[in-house]
């Protein structure tokens, strides 16, 4: 805990404590105070998890408002993908539990020969998504799966040429001219096949990178390969820069949090980069510390935006996911110092 008192100006804790809820005192307690708390069934128990479960379909997915299958897009998987984000990555459930097992044989069963999970751009590839998915099978118990390490496979030959991935379909971005009609046809129609008209010289894109990194970074031995610290050089090198993309690609994203994590952004690059076990004392990873120290508000707690592009007022609404931002805060200054401690 020496941590919060000698970097921050303010000590998030009282915040967290008093103004969190129950799940936000439970892990701050577990995970930043280092306290006995009670079994993590307590928290999947909770009313706000039990509403996302009731949801849930026999297949193991998720309802959509624009149906299971919708044009070629499989808006089922991407609504799993999204209260798997909460179950899985904010209140930790696993495969000990038989919804998490039901959803991931949903997720498997979108999963192709090649090894991708294919469907969120219809018959088209999306690594970056892929990436975000494996993440929080891994997280779920899946890291000895054989059809997850079918998928890094298939993630190590999606890379460019430079070692990274693009936010996009990597199958279509060596065709000329393409227009933004035939480009919404193609990722959305089921009856357009699967493009690879690659062109891997074209740079990475630090938006798609960061999302398949947390895959990599979550894995005890994908963590520590020379591919993923080739992505994770490539990653902090964006960091406050503008994208190589056009998606994502002003410098304002990278200060837009959100909890659990979606797009890349700061905090969650530094998550994947702490997990990696890289040293605080890189410069760009030390910059982009110094940066959230000089961020903190008074209250103890960080915006969900700095960004002037994506404003947004902190009120009562957003309080909650202040909160979930400064604990993933928090954890991340953990890791980087018990990295060090370890190195000393």
């Amino acid at each position: 805990m020496d941590y919060l008192i000698t970097e921050f100006e303010h000590n998030p804790l009282k915040s967290l404590l008093e103004l969190g809820d129950e799940v936000i005192v439970y892990f701050t307690q577990r995970d930043l105070l280092g306290e006995k708390v009670n079994s993590i069934q307590h928290i999947w128990n909770l009313p706000e998890v039990q509403r996302i479960l009731e949801k849930q379909f026999e297949d193991g997915s998720w309802p959509s408002k624009y149906g299971n299958n919708q044009n070629g897009v499989k808006y089922s998987l991407i609504e799993t993908w999204k209260a798997l984000r909460f179950l899985i990555q904010q209140y930790e459930m696993d495969n000990t539990h038989p919804a998490i097992r039901i959803a991931a044989e949903y997720i498997f069963s979108c999963q192709t020969d090649e090894g991708d999970i294919r469907g969120i751009l219809a018959n088209q590839y999306t690594p970056y998504y892929t990436g975000a998915i494996f993440y929080l099978l891994i997280k779920a118990g899946y890291q000895h799966d054989p059809r997850v390490e079918k998928g890094f496979q298939w993630l190590l030959d999606m890379r460019q040429d430079d070692g990274g991935w693009v936010i996009g379909s990597p199958g279509i971005i060596g065709i000329p001219n393409l227009s933004r009609n035939e480009l919404n046809d193609l990722t959305s129609n089921k009856n357009r096949q699967t493009s690879r008209v690659f062109d891997k010289s074209k740079p990475f894109s630090a938006a798609g990178t960061g999302m398949v990194l947390r895959a990599f970074s979550v894995h005890p031995i994908y963590r520590k390969s020379e591919a993923a610290l080739t992505a994770a050089s490539l990653l902090k090198s964006k960091f406050f820069k503008k994208d190589n993309w056009s998606s994502y690609q002003h410098p304002d994203n990278w200060i837009r949090f959100q909890y659990p994590f979606w797009w890349t952004n700061l905090i969650s690059a530094l998550d994947s980069l702490s997990l990696m076990e890289l040293s605080r004392d890189d410069p760009d990873i030390k910059k982009t510390l110094k940066w959230l120290i000089e961020h903190q508000l008074r209250d103890g707690l960080w915006k969900v935006s700095y960004s002037k592009i994506h404003k947004s007022t902190d009120n009562n609404r957003t309080l909650n996911s202040r909160l979930w931002i400064t604990l993933a805060i928090c954890r991340i200054f953990k890791r980087f110092y018990q990295i060090e401690n370890k190195r000393n």
